[in-house]
């Protein structure tokens, strides 16, 4: 556990076009931001280079940093990928098949005749069984026989796996026979990477349990060996701090957590994003925020109702559903790096992208393919030289993709063609957006819409006219947020429980389980090394009505009635209606927390007046256009300017259209707004 007031912290955030970093120093409050290429051969070499560029910005050696925070997309891609380790998968004596068999739904956009369900990660002929059963109520059916246990264990070694799963039935209810048998397996097989399901999701349902302590499993290796090569190559530069992880919870984790549950960084960077992207509207006074984080590949969008980043158990990684508790958030294929395609007479944007390698034609590094950044370029809605005027653009080359892979078939002229590729894309993330604000009953005009990640203050205001929303807030370094998000994120870890039986709920019941799970919260508080006044625990219950298949989490007071009344209330608001059945009560969580010193932040100097660095030429709809462009370092508090416009920086590049005017609040956000006058009195006052 690393200091709770460091001197100097260094934020890491790869993503997978850029890799991202901020180094702040807690006694000035001065803040240092470095922007590289990602190399996903191997991601610890662009954190490497970050981490040096920020430090000789800042003109500081590395020996001086305090903390280390990082946000990882490492196993997210070996989960979409399918290049995580060999695994094999232990099971209870009858339930070879729990994975093949899974769920019977099928995915909601799939075709019904036509969808094959997805190979599994672990195939029956790599799924051991031991002789043991638990019931569900904890009881021990038919105890464990051992050397059934040490045959599989034999068999995991002639299969040469360098990973396993062991989760047998019920185990949430009585771990005993699990942990024996995890205990024989690492006697057996040192070498090989052990997870239990009790040491990943101890709750109920036998698939998703399964699967989720699969993945662990698989990924364990190489994020093992991820985090190894990082602590190495931070010991090489001298660095003795240690390493704190994003989890896709929203808050940090030492690597001896990873190492156990590598699943747990599933959304480790877009969760980063929410943490900072709350922590700058909170600044201007704003709590009730749409967030879209638009990188090269995806798009990562959540809603934050005041100041509340809601948790899900329902999250899911590509084909796979993964309940561990994370940021409730939607991801889509778009990106900066998306790639436009004529299929069957009809544009298509993304979800294939482009990614760091080649990336975009206007990146000069081999790209063939049209994107949506070129399509940005050819509309000049771009610098000729971005990241500080180390990277060129190629406008020749944006304008040949274009044309060639889109104007051209479509019988277009290569603006227009870029204008649709920018609305096809804008249109996907609009659906995104509707599905965490429309579809959850709460209406996006009551929101102000936050646009990160390098690609997001180009498509803010385009997003906001297409769902009605009139304020939108673009942070002081959007193109990094995710890594200023790491440093205002809180060391956080859940500890949860299923009860053996779901039923009407017992408070004496949930408090006994609670109580354990405050010891368990206790004992990981005290590991992390948080001080008593720094730590906060909330309790959590997971409740339904009798047959349903699904919980909703509601915050635990004490009381069965309370409880009740709080399941109804949030019913209610996702659904618009509660019903008569009973109330079961099935899973109780601790949320534990060590808050760290947030950065001491600055007011933004008063600014003369915005004044154009430059004129750059745009197309706008009407034709080419000669329009201000703004340094966003120039800018002071209370400058305001309209659009059309360009706002440029290290990070990102900001596009005000017509009708669109801005203003610079004293935290440093630009707030964009349709009405003028009333935004800059507001910020001003």
């Amino acid at each position: 556990m690393p200091s709770p007031e460091p001197g100097l912290s260094v934020a890491v955030d790869i993503g997978g076009t850029f890799t991202d970093v901020a180094l702040h120093d807690a006694r000035s409050g001065k803040v240092w931001r470095a922007k590289t290429p990602s190399v996903p051969s191997d991601p610890s070499l662009a954190f490497i280079a970050g981490v040096r560029l920020a430090l000789e910005e800042a003109g500081r050696e590395a020996v001086e940093l305090d903390r280390v925070l990082h946000g990882t997309t490492v196993a997210t891609n070996m989960i979409l990928e399918g290049k995580g380790a060999r695994a094999a998968l232990v099971t209870t004596a009858g339930f070879r098949h729990v994975l093949s068999i899974g769920r019977q739904d099928i995915p909601r956009k799939a075709n019904l005749y036509a969808w094959i369900k997805p190979e599994r990660p672990v195939p029956p002929s790599r799924t051991l069984e031991v002789e043991e059963r638990i019931g569900p109520g904890g009881i021990v059916l038919t105890p464990l026989d051992e050397d059934s246990a040490r045959a599989a264990a034999e068999a995991c070694r002639d299969l040469t796996v360098e990973a396993v799963a062991i989760c047998l039935l019920h185990s949430f209810a009585n771990p005993a026979h699990e942990l024996r048998v995890a205990e024989i397996f690492r006697e057996m097989l040192p070498g090989v990477a052990i997870t239990a399901s009790v040491d990943v999701l101890p709750v109920v349902r036998e698939y998703e349990r399964s699967l989720a302590t699969v993945l662990n499993a698989v990924v364990m290796p190489g994020v093992s060996t991820y985090v190894a090569r990082l602590e190495q190559r931070l010991k090489d530069e001298a660095v003795a701090a240690p390493i704190l992880l994003m989890q896709s919870n929203g808050g940090v984790a030492g690597a001896s957590v990873i190492r156990r549950a590598p699943a747990l960084t599933a959304l480790s960077g877009p969760a980063a994003g929410v943490v900072g992207a709350r922590d700058v509207a909170a600044a201007c006074g704003i709590h009730d925020i749409l967030t879209v984080d638009i990188g090269g590949t995806s798009a990562d969008i959540c809603l934050i109702k005041e100041g509340r980043i809601n948790l899900t158990q329902q999250g899911q990684i590509g084909d796979w559903p993964l309940p561990l508790p994370m940021v409730d958030m939607v991801t889509i294929g778009a990106g900066g790096g998306s790639i436009a395609r004529i299929e069957n007479g009809a544009l298509q944007v993304g979800p294939q992208s482009a990614g760091a390698e080649p990336g975009p034609a206007a990146y000069g590094r081999g790209g063939s393919l049209a994107t949506v950044t070129d399509a940005h370029v050819v509309l000049g809605h771009l610098p000729a030289r971005l990241l500080g005027g180390r990277m060129a653009l190629d406008v020749a080359a944006s304008r040949r993709v274009v044309e060639t892979e889109v104007a051209k078939p479509l019988g277009l002229s290569v603006e227009a063609a870029a204008r649709g590729i920018l609305q096809i894309i804008d249109s996907h993330m609009v659906g995104a957006l509707r599905i965490v604000s429309v579809e959850r009953g709460h209406d996006p005009r009551d929101f102000t819409l936050v646009p990160f990640g390098g690609a997001g203050p180009l498509h803010g205001c385009a997003l906001a006219d297409l769902l009605g929303v009139e304020r939108v807030m673009i942070p002081p370094a959007p193109g990094v947020l995710c890594a200023d998000g790491l440093l205002v994120a809180s060391l956080k870890a859940e500890f949860s429980r299923t009860l053996p039986k779901a039923g009407t709920i017992d408070a004496a019941v949930a408090s006994t389980i609670l109580a354990e799970l405050e010891t368990q919260a206790g004992a990981w508080l005290a590991t992390e090394g948080v001080a008593p006044e720094r730590q906060s625990r909330q309790a959590v219950a997971l409740i339904r009505y009798q047959g349903q298949g699904s919980e909703i989490a509601v915050g635990w007071t004490g009381t069965a009635e309370a409880a009740e009344r709080a399941f109804e209330d949030a019913h209610r608001s996702l659904y618009g209606f509660a019903l008569t059945a009973p109330i079961e009560l099935v899973t109780l969580r601790i949320e534990a927390a060590g808050t760290m010193v947030p950065p001491v932040k600055h007011s933004l100097p008063a600014g003369s007046g915005a004044q154009p660095a430059e004129r750059l030429t745009i197309e706008l709809p009407g034709g080419p256009a000669l329009v201000p462009a703004y340094d966003r370092a120039a800018l002071g508090a209370g400058d305001g300017f309209a659009g059309p416009a360009i706002v440029t920086q290290l990070d990102a590049t900001t596009l005000l259209p017509e009708s669109w005017s801005a203003i610079v609040h004293a935290s440093g956000a630009l707030l964009l707004t349709k009405n003028p006058t009333a935004t800059i009195r507001e910020a001003r006052a």
